[in-house]
């Protein structure tokens, strides 16, 4: 599974029952439990969203005549 860094231990470590879910604003993230102490750890994926409904450019009127 993915690595990630437990606050609670100081280290990075592996993720167990890692589960992935998107977030509000679109991104994915990996959320699961740390192996030792038993602290939920959370990891932001990299990437930006893919966003749909993005804004089109303004097209140029037509020349004058």
């Amino acid at each position: 599974m993915a690595e990630g860094y437990c606050v609670k231990c100081k280290a990075k470590k592996e993720i167990a029952d890692g589960i992935e879910e998107t977030m509000k604003n679109g991104r994915k993230a990996i959320k699961g439990k740390c192996p030792t102490c038993g602290t939920v750890m959370f990891k932001i994926l990299g990437g930006k969203p893919a966003d749909s409904s993005s804004p089109t450019p303004p097209s140029e009127p037509p020349p004058a005549a």
